[in-house]
Protein backbone atom coordinates (compact mmCIF):
# COMPACT_ATOMS: atom_id res chain seq x y z
CA UNK A 1 0.00 0.00 0.00
CA UNK A 2 3.01 2.32 0.92
CA UNK A 3 4.97 1.46 -2.21
CA UNK A 4 1.45 2.25 -4.13
CA UNK A 5 1.23 5.59 -2.55
CA UNK A 6 4.88 6.67 -3.25
CA UNK A 7 4.33 5.17 -6.82
CA UNK A 8 1.10 6.99 -7.13
CA UNK A 9 2.74 10.87 -5.90
CA UNK A 10 5.95 9.59 -7.90
CA UNK A 11 4.06 9.85 -11.19
CA UNK A 12 1.58 13.44 -10.27
CA UNK A 13 4.94 15.01 -9.48
CA UNK A 14 6.24 13.81 -13.13
CA UNK A 15 2.51 15.31 -14.76
CA UNK A 16 3.35 18.50 -12.65
CA UNK A 17 6.63 19.12 -13.78
CA UNK A 18 5.72 18.27 -17.18
CA UNK A 19 2.46 20.73 -17.09
CA UNK A 20 5.43 23.47 -15.93
CA UNK A 21 7.64 23.22 -19.10
CA UNK A 22 5.08 23.21 -21.43
CA UNK A 23 3.55 26.71 -19.59
CA UNK A 24 6.48 28.52 -19.05
CA UNK A 25 7.26 29.12 -23.00
CA UNK A 26 3.81 30.70 -22.90
CA UNK A 27 4.67 32.79 -20.71
CA UNK A 28 7.64 34.03 -22.63
CA UNK A 29 5.72 33.96 -25.63
CA UNK A 30 2.82 36.39 -23.98
CA UNK A 31 6.05 39.11 -22.99
CA UNK A 32 5.01 42.68 -23.16
CA UNK A 33 6.73 44.56 -25.85
CA UNK A 34 7.70 48.05 -24.18
CA UNK A 35 6.43 50.50 -27.04
CA UNK A 36 7.62 54.45 -26.12
CA UNK A 37 5.29 57.35 -26.77
CA UNK A 38 5.80 60.95 -26.53
CA UNK A 39 3.02 63.16 -26.16
CA UNK A 40 2.18 66.59 -27.52
CA UNK A 41 0.43 67.67 -23.77
CA UNK A 42 -1.07 66.38 -20.97
CA UNK A 43 -4.72 67.09 -21.44
CA UNK A 44 -8.51 65.78 -20.82
CA UNK A 45 -8.78 65.84 -24.37
CA UNK A 46 -6.54 62.62 -24.81
CA UNK A 47 -9.45 60.98 -22.48
CA UNK A 48 -9.38 57.82 -25.32
CA UNK A 49 -5.31 57.10 -24.93
CA UNK A 50 -5.57 57.28 -21.09
CA UNK A 51 -8.64 55.47 -20.80
CA UNK A 52 -6.83 52.29 -23.09
CA UNK A 53 -3.93 52.68 -20.62
CA UNK A 54 -5.89 52.18 -17.81
CA UNK A 55 -8.16 49.57 -18.58
CA UNK A 56 -5.33 47.43 -20.22
CA UNK A 57 -6.36 47.25 -23.87
CA UNK A 58 -2.46 47.83 -24.84
CA UNK A 59 -1.83 45.04 -22.80
CA UNK A 60 -4.52 42.95 -24.44
CA UNK A 61 -2.62 43.66 -27.56
CA UNK A 62 0.95 42.49 -25.95
CA UNK A 63 1.92 46.10 -25.58
CA UNK A 64 3.53 48.51 -22.84
CA UNK A 65 2.97 51.69 -22.95
CA UNK A 66 5.90 53.98 -21.71
CA UNK A 67 4.11 57.54 -22.11
CA UNK A 68 6.17 61.07 -22.11
CA UNK A 69 5.35 64.10 -22.16
CA UNK A 70 7.30 66.23 -24.41
CA UNK A 71 5.29 70.21 -24.61
CA UNK A 72 5.05 71.01 -28.10
CA UNK A 73 4.32 69.09 -31.44
CA UNK A 74 7.87 70.39 -33.01
CA UNK A 75 8.90 68.66 -29.57
CA UNK A 76 7.54 65.21 -30.16
CA UNK A 77 8.49 65.13 -33.89
CA UNK A 78 12.06 65.73 -32.61
CA UNK A 79 12.09 62.89 -30.24
CA UNK A 80 10.52 60.42 -33.10
CA UNK A 81 13.55 61.83 -35.55
CA UNK A 82 16.12 61.25 -32.80
CA UNK A 83 14.84 58.00 -31.78
CA UNK A 84 14.21 58.68 -28.37
CA UNK A 85 10.30 57.24 -28.76
CA UNK A 86 8.57 55.16 -30.83
CA UNK A 87 5.39 56.57 -31.69
CA UNK A 88 4.60 60.36 -31.44
CA UNK A 89 0.97 61.80 -30.66
CA UNK A 90 0.49 65.46 -31.68
CA UNK A 91 -0.95 67.23 -34.51
CA UNK A 92 -0.68 65.73 -37.72
CA UNK A 93 0.75 69.07 -39.30
CA UNK A 94 4.11 68.02 -38.04
CA UNK A 95 4.52 65.37 -39.86
CA UNK A 96 3.77 67.67 -42.83
CA UNK A 97 6.82 69.37 -42.19
CA UNK A 98 9.23 66.63 -41.87
CA UNK A 99 7.91 65.73 -45.27
CA UNK A 100 8.68 68.93 -47.04
CA UNK A 101 12.35 69.01 -45.36
CA UNK A 102 13.07 66.21 -47.25
CA UNK A 103 13.43 63.82 -44.71
CA UNK A 104 14.06 60.45 -46.54
CA UNK A 105 12.65 58.09 -43.09
CA UNK A 106 9.64 60.48 -42.97
CA UNK A 107 6.94 60.20 -40.85
CA UNK A 108 3.63 58.74 -41.39
CA UNK A 109 -0.38 58.87 -39.71
CA UNK A 110 -1.53 55.90 -38.51
CA UNK A 111 -4.49 56.42 -36.47
CA UNK A 112 -6.52 59.57 -34.99
CA UNK A 113 -7.10 60.31 -31.46
CA UNK A 114 -9.63 63.37 -31.90
CA UNK A 115 -11.45 65.08 -34.66
CA UNK A 116 -11.60 68.81 -33.37
CA UNK A 117 -9.26 71.22 -32.22
CA UNK A 118 -9.62 71.11 -28.43
CA UNK A 119 -9.07 74.80 -27.50
CA UNK A 120 -11.32 76.94 -25.96
CA UNK A 121 -11.44 81.07 -26.38
CA UNK A 122 -11.35 82.20 -22.83
CA UNK A 123 -12.30 86.13 -22.43
CA UNK A 124 -11.18 87.94 -19.19
CA UNK A 125 -14.46 89.92 -18.78
CA UNK A 126 -18.06 88.29 -19.21
CA UNK A 127 -19.53 88.83 -22.63
CA UNK A 128 -23.18 87.69 -23.51
CA UNK A 129 -24.00 86.82 -26.51
CA UNK A 130 -20.21 86.42 -27.56
CA UNK A 131 -19.36 86.42 -31.64
CA UNK A 132 -16.28 86.57 -32.95
CA UNK A 133 -16.53 90.29 -34.08
CA UNK A 134 -15.86 90.72 -30.62
CA UNK A 135 -12.23 89.78 -30.96
CA UNK A 136 -11.77 93.15 -32.97
CA UNK A 137 -9.34 95.58 -31.23
CA UNK A 138 -8.40 93.10 -28.82
CA UNK A 139 -5.41 91.11 -27.54
CA UNK A 140 -5.38 87.23 -27.98
CA UNK A 141 -2.78 84.66 -26.93
CA UNK A 142 -3.14 82.41 -29.59
CA UNK A 143 -0.85 79.91 -29.15
CA UNK A 144 2.51 78.95 -30.74
CA UNK A 145 2.68 79.88 -34.87
CA UNK A 146 2.25 77.30 -36.93
CA UNK A 147 0.51 75.25 -34.26
CA UNK A 148 -2.72 73.40 -35.24
CA UNK A 149 -4.21 75.98 -32.18
CA UNK A 150 -2.79 78.71 -33.42
CA UNK A 151 -3.97 77.69 -37.52
CA UNK A 152 -7.65 76.59 -36.89
CA UNK A 153 -8.58 79.77 -35.12
CA UNK A 154 -6.87 82.00 -37.54
CA UNK A 155 -9.25 79.98 -40.12
CA UNK A 156 -12.16 80.68 -37.83
CA UNK A 157 -11.61 83.82 -38.33
CA UNK A 158 -11.38 84.29 -42.23
CA UNK A 159 -14.30 81.77 -42.43
CA UNK A 160 -16.36 84.32 -40.05
CA UNK A 161 -15.33 87.40 -42.39
CA UNK A 162 -12.59 88.44 -40.18
CA UNK A 163 -9.29 90.09 -41.08
CA UNK A 164 -6.44 88.77 -38.69
CA UNK A 165 -5.28 92.13 -38.04
CA UNK A 166 -8.43 93.49 -36.77
CA UNK A 167 -7.03 92.12 -33.85
CA UNK A 168 -3.81 91.64 -32.32
CA UNK A 169 -2.94 87.88 -31.99
CA UNK A 170 0.57 86.74 -29.68
CA UNK A 171 1.97 83.50 -31.06
CA UNK A 172 5.30 84.31 -28.79
CA UNK A 173 4.32 82.58 -25.79
CA UNK A 174 4.49 78.62 -25.57
CA UNK A 175 1.80 76.29 -25.36
CA UNK A 176 2.96 75.42 -21.46
CA UNK A 177 2.87 78.72 -20.75
CA UNK A 178 -0.05 80.21 -22.28
CA UNK A 179 -2.11 80.08 -18.83
CA UNK A 180 0.31 81.44 -16.53
CA UNK A 181 0.64 84.73 -19.34
CA UNK A 182 -2.97 85.33 -19.10
CA UNK A 183 -3.44 84.80 -15.08
CA UNK A 184 -0.72 87.04 -14.99
CA UNK A 185 -2.68 90.23 -16.85
CA UNK A 186 -1.11 89.77 -20.39
CA UNK A 187 -4.07 89.78 -22.94
CA UNK A 188 -8.00 90.08 -23.06
CA UNK A 189 -8.38 86.46 -24.48
CA UNK A 190 -6.49 82.97 -24.39
CA UNK A 191 -6.97 79.80 -26.09
CA UNK A 192 -6.78 77.23 -23.62
CA UNK A 193 -7.05 73.45 -23.22
CA UNK A 194 -8.76 71.54 -20.45
CA UNK A 195 -8.52 71.31 -17.61
CA UNK A 196 -7.00 75.00 -18.26
CA UNK A 197 -10.02 76.31 -19.45
CA UNK A 198 -12.12 75.47 -16.48
CA UNK A 199 -9.05 76.27 -13.51
CA UNK A 200 -9.38 79.80 -15.28
CA UNK A 201 -13.50 80.02 -15.15
CA UNK A 202 -13.38 78.45 -11.18
CA UNK A 203 -10.81 81.02 -10.31
CA UNK A 204 -13.16 84.01 -11.40
CA UNK A 205 -9.93 85.03 -13.91
CA UNK A 206 -12.23 84.26 -17.19
CA UNK A 207 -14.57 82.71 -18.60
CA UNK A 208 -15.07 79.93 -21.63
CA UNK A 209 -17.18 81.80 -24.95
CA UNK A 210 -16.23 79.50 -27.61
CA UNK A 211 -15.34 76.74 -28.87
CA UNK A 212 -12.48 76.70 -31.19
CA UNK A 213 -13.19 73.12 -32.47
CA UNK A 214 -16.86 73.76 -33.36
CA UNK A 215 -14.93 76.84 -35.42
CA UNK A 216 -12.84 74.90 -37.24
CA UNK A 217 -14.10 71.62 -38.48
CA UNK A 218 -13.53 68.09 -38.82
CA UNK A 219 -9.91 67.69 -38.74
CA UNK A 220 -7.24 64.41 -38.03
CA UNK A 221 -6.61 67.17 -35.33
CA UNK A 222 -4.13 64.93 -33.01
CA UNK A 223 -2.89 61.37 -34.05
CA UNK A 224 -0.11 58.88 -34.05
CA UNK A 225 2.61 58.91 -36.34
CA UNK A 226 6.01 56.92 -36.62
CA UNK A 227 8.80 56.61 -39.01
CA UNK A 228 7.86 54.79 -41.97
CA UNK A 229 10.62 52.73 -41.35
CA UNK A 230 9.18 51.63 -37.91
CA UNK A 231 6.06 51.24 -39.41
CA UNK A 232 7.31 48.75 -41.81
CA UNK A 233 9.72 46.76 -39.45
CA UNK A 234 6.56 46.65 -36.71
CA UNK A 235 3.33 46.54 -38.63
CA UNK A 236 1.64 44.05 -36.42
CA UNK A 237 2.66 46.23 -33.64
CA UNK A 238 1.03 48.89 -35.10
CA UNK A 239 -1.67 47.44 -36.21
CA UNK A 240 -2.45 46.46 -32.69
CA UNK A 241 -1.81 49.95 -31.33
CA UNK A 242 -4.75 51.03 -33.33
CA UNK A 243 -6.64 48.20 -32.50
CA UNK A 244 -6.19 49.52 -28.56
CA UNK A 245 -7.12 53.01 -29.32
CA UNK A 246 -10.00 52.03 -31.49
CA UNK A 247 -11.10 50.16 -27.81
CA UNK A 248 -10.29 53.53 -25.63
CA UNK A 249 -12.86 55.18 -28.26
CA UNK A 250 -15.36 53.13 -27.83
CA UNK A 251 -15.53 53.19 -24.36
CA UNK A 252 -15.49 57.05 -24.22
CA UNK A 253 -18.44 57.02 -26.38
CA UNK A 254 -20.26 54.06 -24.80
CA UNK A 255 -19.94 55.45 -21.21
CA UNK A 256 -21.22 58.06 -19.50
CA UNK A 257 -19.08 61.36 -18.44
CA UNK A 258 -18.46 60.34 -14.90
CA UNK A 259 -17.86 56.32 -15.90
CA UNK A 260 -14.70 58.01 -18.07
CA UNK A 261 -13.91 60.26 -15.71
CA UNK A 262 -13.19 57.41 -13.17
CA UNK A 263 -11.62 55.66 -15.80
CA UNK A 264 -8.80 58.16 -15.79
CA UNK A 265 -8.82 60.25 -13.16
CA UNK A 266 -5.36 58.53 -12.10
CA UNK A 267 -3.60 60.56 -14.85
CA UNK A 268 -5.25 63.88 -13.51
CA UNK A 269 -4.47 63.33 -9.74
CA UNK A 270 -4.91 67.58 -9.21
CA UNK A 271 -8.06 67.51 -10.64
CA UNK A 272 -11.28 66.13 -8.43
CA UNK A 273 -13.69 63.61 -10.35
CA UNK A 274 -16.39 66.22 -10.71
CA UNK A 275 -14.55 68.91 -12.56
CA UNK A 276 -13.21 65.85 -14.36
CA UNK A 277 -16.88 65.13 -15.30
CA UNK A 278 -17.64 68.31 -16.54
CA UNK A 279 -14.43 68.73 -19.03
CA UNK A 280 -15.14 64.85 -20.54
CA UNK A 281 -18.70 65.86 -20.69
CA UNK A 282 -17.71 69.10 -22.17
CA UNK A 283 -15.95 67.57 -24.97
CA UNK A 284 -18.53 65.26 -26.06
CA UNK A 285 -20.76 68.12 -26.43
CA UNK A 286 -18.94 69.62 -29.32
CA UNK A 287 -17.91 65.65 -30.34
CA UNK A 288 -13.95 65.99 -30.30
CA UNK A 289 -13.54 62.02 -30.37
CA UNK A 290 -14.24 60.18 -33.25
CA UNK A 291 -15.80 56.90 -33.77
CA UNK A 292 -12.85 55.08 -35.56
CA UNK A 293 -9.23 55.60 -36.02
CA UNK A 294 -9.45 56.29 -39.75
CA UNK A 295 -9.86 59.61 -41.14
CA UNK A 296 -10.96 60.57 -44.88
CA UNK A 297 -8.92 61.97 -47.22
CA UNK A 298 -11.29 64.43 -46.99
CA UNK A 299 -10.85 65.82 -43.32
CA UNK A 300 -6.37 65.57 -43.87
CA UNK A 301 -7.28 68.10 -46.84
CA UNK A 302 -9.38 70.81 -44.88
CA UNK A 303 -6.41 70.31 -42.50
CA UNK A 304 -4.11 71.38 -45.06
CA UNK A 305 -6.51 74.50 -45.89
CA UNK A 306 -6.21 75.18 -42.80
CA UNK A 307 -2.20 75.11 -42.84
CA UNK A 308 -2.27 77.07 -46.38
CA UNK A 309 -4.51 79.99 -44.77
CA UNK A 310 -1.70 80.53 -42.31
CA UNK A 311 0.86 80.68 -45.02
CA UNK A 312 2.21 77.49 -43.28
CA UNK A 313 1.97 75.40 -46.54
CA UNK A 314 2.24 76.00 -50.22
CA UNK A 315 0.84 72.64 -51.41
CA UNK A 316 -0.99 70.11 -50.22
CA UNK A 317 0.96 66.88 -49.70
CA UNK A 318 -0.59 63.41 -51.06
CA UNK A 319 -2.71 61.33 -48.43
CA UNK A 320 -1.44 58.53 -49.92
CA UNK A 321 2.13 59.55 -49.21
CA UNK A 322 1.70 60.38 -45.27
CA UNK A 323 -1.03 58.26 -44.21
CA UNK A 324 -0.14 54.51 -43.38
CA UNK A 325 -2.80 51.93 -44.72
CA UNK A 326 -2.60 48.15 -43.80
Amino acid sequence: MKKNLITILGIITIVFLSLMVLIRPEKKDNKLTKVKVAEVAHSIFYAPQYAAINNGYFKEYGIDIELSLANGADKVIAAVLSNDVNIGFSGIEATIYVYNGGEKDYLKTFAQLTQKDGSFLVSREKIDNFSLNDLKGKYVIGGRKAGMPEMTFEWALKENKIDKNDLTIDTSIQFAAMQGAFLSGIGDFVTLFEPNALDVEKQGLGYVVASIGELGGIVPYTSYSARTSYINDNKELIDNFEKAIQKGLEFVHNNDSKTVAESIISFFPDTNLDDLTKVIERYKSIDVWPSTTEFKEESFNHLQDIMINANELDEKVPYSELIYKK
